[in-house]
């Protein structure tokens, strides 16, 4: 199986990528190559075999169940604006991602 320039072409603009036509060879060989590495995988003898959907098989969920540390507690704002490099009351002051017009909020 090989790819023509106008199936790579297709995918290209389905995936809304641009390719000048140099590119577009480069890409249709470059597939091509990638393709023909796989060709020795098609050889293999598959009727019977039931498809696997995780490379480990059964497993199941391994996480441990979540544990409340009663000793983490949250910052008081004090400790939490201390080491700003600028705050309003309460507040980090940051610069304004609107420009002038925004204002210093």
């Amino acid at each position: 199986m090989t790819l023509s320039q106008q199936d790579v072409a297709s995918i290209a603009d389905y995936a809304r990528i641009a390719l000048s036509e140099d590119e577009l060879a480069h890409m249709t060989s470059y597939l091509n190559e990638a393709i023909e590495l796989l060709e020795p995988i098609r050889q293999y003898e598959l009727d019977g075999v039931e498809p696997t959907y995780h490379p480990i098989g059964d497993l199941s969920n391994v996480m441990g169940e979540d544990e409340v540390d009663c000793d983490v507690r949250a910052l008081d704002v004090d400790t939490a604006l201390s080491n700003a490099s600028a705050t309003h009351e309460r507040f980090f002051r940051v610069p304004s991602i609107l420009g002038d017009e925004g204002g210093d909020r």
